[in-house]
């Protein structure tokens, strides 16, 4: 296949000449060439000759628009090598498939990227699907084509395509290749856009998976670029895909209110156009209908439906220089009311993703409500092309610098990730946390300005300076003044870290995400990289201490230590306990692998799911029961030991009273199992309501006043209500002794419940009474 891109005969000759003929010595001498089949008054498939000729036709002339003094030729190349690499091979939907390189080119070029992008992306799937080499691509098309398209191309060596790390891995590589060249990113965006276009050809599990993906990790990663109208429509493909039905309800919606509001915004157009030329502004003015996505995040934030989000439609003002934006503003708020608490200043304080607009909404004609955006052309240019007009800028010496540094920052994230990534999937959970997620903009005592993701604390700030503040971080203040280390930081602010002398270390209270003290993936691998370093000795002893706190927390301190190394598939107790020192193991998903063991079946009995009973008015009924044995059987939970849903139970068939559910390791059943062996039946017991359930908390702590309301506070906080608290001191060691009973709707709820009293100051211990 290699040799076909030399051909110099066939179609391509034809192509090659009506093309050829596109490139004019001088622009000025370019006319564009009606398709054949335009000129007949005839159809042709989008994969015809006549149509492929067009296509380059048109690559080529937006190209030379941008780029003037640019060689052109090079587009042409690549898409001889493209299509002969090609040749015969078609799409899922039985198109050739060089019109999914040629369609993507297109996009890349309306991105207003160079012409060695535009030739990238006519080559990116080559050396993946075909046998050219980056080598052959250098050769034809030179050695920036083929540094793009190697940094596009899937490595061959994951050979796994089915293990569900090799997309990650895939979008690990992509990330690195843009630390030097964000081109990279951009043409697979533009990939990803055309796929998501024609995903209808695909079968249903690899549409859904590329929405799901499109959602998380595309489609933010556009925003996180600037790209608002790239990052809208692949959020509306996955949308379409993974809500159907939700996708068209708003779609309807949308259509029928343009409809019935086409007069009204004709007339608020109108007088608006007549109110800035009486002042002199020249205005371009358009009406726009929300992206579909937006108006679905808003109906689920708000819980209301889609003809109950008023702001559907808008007005766009488009003006020429920065001061005519806050004139027009001034025009709009003296002809229409403004409605209180609707004004955003985007120019002032531009997003973190370059976007610049003035938002706000007026009482318009007829008293309706109307929402009014007013931009300049560039800021236009710049929220639709984001750091992509960066190349457009660029070649007209206009670059602008918010750009550049833009561009600079994200270079810097994606490096640190990639030094702070352990594997694939961390990396792109870094990406999640630390790039694509909202940002926000705090000061270093130094006036230094720090990018960190939205909901960052002191510690995320202090791993983010340097990587031994982390560590020795022991306090913040705050616009100097004293603040908690999971405060979370907001614009503005001036943070300044107090450190510990000596060689300290973090906490292991900081990569609890319960606890909120670690939002960012930098600073959570830092900390890991640290108890990673440790001693083994130390890090098993350390891990015994939590497994033990754990166990005896939930109650379930008969449980082997070995046999909970072996739910982790740990052949030896001590590597298991030194992956629970080290936190590679969360404390909190010891608990929770435990609880999702069953207990032990008998070996003839047969699993029967018991069918739904009617609600029933005795409180201590439940539902979500699987049993083994039994059929249509009334059961409760024990008094005694307060099993929760998830938990490993055994059932005891009472004398009429149906079966009791049991927390497997029950003391007060323990003996009656060699003697009654016949009553118990193997049970597993899932949520299905939302019923919660008694749970006795004992809490050892030093005893001092207000122990007890700040106990209640935090377990009021955590959506718990409590049944009773007491307290029993002991004055001769200065301890008390709190007993609660609360109301658990799982076991989740539970654990993120003692892990926050234990937080609470002088808590010594929290446990869950054994039953």
């Amino acid at each position: 296949m290699r040799g076909k891109a030399l051909q110099t005969s066939g179609p391509d000759t034809k192509l090659r000449a009506v093309a050829m003929a596109q490139l004019p010595a001088s622009p000025d001498s370019y006319k564009p060439v009606p398709p054949r089949a335009a000129r007949a008054g005839k159809a042709r498939r989008a994969d015809s000759p006549e149509s492929l000729a067009a296509d380059v036709e048109s690559l080529i002339a937006a190209a030379r628009q941008r780029f003037p003094d640019a060689d052109l030729s090079i587009i042409l190349r690549a898409y001889e090598m493209a299509a002969a690499a090609h040749d015969g091979q078609r799409r899922a939907s039985g198109e050739a498939y060089i019109t999914h390189p040629i369609a993507v080119s297109k996009i890349v070029a309306d991105f207003g990227l160079d012409p060695a992008a535009i030739a990238a992306a006519l080559l990116h799937d080559v050396v993946e699907d075909t046998e050219l080499k980056k080598g052959d691509i250098e050769a034809a098309c030179g050695p920036e084509v083929g540094r793009l398209v190697a940094g596009l191309t899937k490595i061959s060596a994951i050979e796994a395509r089915e293990m569900p790390n090799s997309e990650a891995e895939n979008l690990r590589r992509m990330f690195l290749a843009a630390v030097d060249d964000l081109r990279v990113i951009l043409i697979k965006l533009a990939d990803r856009l055309h796929n998501m276009q024609t995903v209808g050809a695909l079968s249903e599990e690899r549409r859904l998976r590329m929405a799901l993906e499109t959602r998380e990790i595309y489609a933010p990663l556009a925003n996180r670029l600037g790209i608002w109208q790239l990052k809208s429509e692949l959020e509306d493909l996955a949308l379409r895909q993974l809500e159907p039905d939700v996708y068209e309800a708003i779609r309807h919606e949308i259509a029928d209110r343009r409809h019935r509001h086409e007069d009204f915004f004709a007339e608020a157009i109108r007088q608006l156009d007549e109110r800035l030329r009486a002042v002199g502004i020249d205005a371009e003015i358009s009406s726009r209908a929300k992206h579909i996505s937006s108006i679905y995040d808003k109906m689920e934030r708000k819980g209301v439906t889609a003809d109950k989000i008023y702001d559907v439609l808008a007005v766009r003002v488009v003006v020429n220089e920065v001061a005519e934006c806050y004139l027009a503003l001034g025009i709009v708020h003296s002809l229409w009311s403004p409605m209180e608490g609707q004004f955003d200043d985007y120019i002032g304080k531009r997003k973190g993703n370059l976007y610049q607009s003035l938002h706000t909404s007026v009482i318009g004609p007829g008293n309706r409500p109307v929402e009014i955006q007013i931009r300049t052309h560039e800021m236009d240019e710049v929220a639709e092309y984001g750091v992509a007009a960066h190349w457009k800028y660029k070649e007209n010496t206009a670059s602008a610098p918010e750009i550049e540094e833009e561009i600079a920052g994200l270079r810097r994230l994606l490096k640190s990730q990639h030094e702070d990534a352990l594997d694939a999937e961390a990396f792109v959970e870094g990406l999640k946390t630390d790039v694509f997620r909202d940002q926000v903009y705090v000061f270093t005592p130094q006036g230094e300005v720090l990018e960190l993701p939205a909901g960052s604390t002191p510690v995320d700030f202090a791993y983010h300076i340097h990587t031994e503040v982390g560590h020795r971080c022991r306090g913040a203040m705050i616009n100097d003044s004293i603040a908690a280390l999971d405060t979370p930081l907001q614009t503005g602010q001036t943070v300044r870290i107090v450190t510990s002398r000596g060689d300290a270390g973090p906490s292991r209270d900081w990569l609890n995400p319960a606890l909120g003290f670690v939002v960012s993936n930098r600073a959570r691998a830092k900390i890991k990289q640290w108890f990673r370093r440790q001693e083994r000795n130390q890090a098993i002893a350390d891990g015994r201490e939590v497994l033990e706190r754990q166990l005896r927390r939930l109650g379930l301190t008969r449980l082997k230590h070995e046999d909970v190394s072996r739910l982790f598939d740990y052949a030896k107790l001590d590597d298991f306990l030194a992956a629970v020192g080290r936190h590679e193991i969360p404390a909190e998903a010891i608990g929770t692998r435990v609880l999702e063991g069953e207990a032990p079946e008998h070996p003839d009995q047969a699993g029967v799911t018991l069918p739904m009973p009617p609600p029933l008015h005795d409180p201590g009924s439940i539902s979500g029961v699987t049993m083994q044995g039994a059929d249509n059987l009334k059961t409760r939970i024990a008094g005694c030991c307060h099993p929760l849903p998830g938990e490993a139970v055994v059932g005891y068939i009472t004398r009429g009273q149906g079966i009791t559910l049991h927390r497997y390791d029950c003391r007060n059943i323990a003996r009656l199992r060699d003697s009654e062996p016949d009553r118990f039946i193997t049970v597993r017991w899932q949520q299905t309501d939302e019923h919660a359930y008694p749970v006795e908390l004992q809490i050892l702590a030093y005893d001092r006043p207000g122990l007890v309301r700040d106990i209640s506070d935090v377990i009021a906080r955590r959506g718990a209500n409590m049944a009773s608290i007491s307290a029993a001191t002991n004055p001769a060691e200065g301890s008390a002794v709190v007993t609660a009973i609360v109301r658990i709707s799982s076991y989740s709820h539970l654990t993120g419940l003692l892990d926050k009293i234990a937080t609470v100051e002088n808590v010594i211990d929290v446990r869950r009474a054994a039953g």
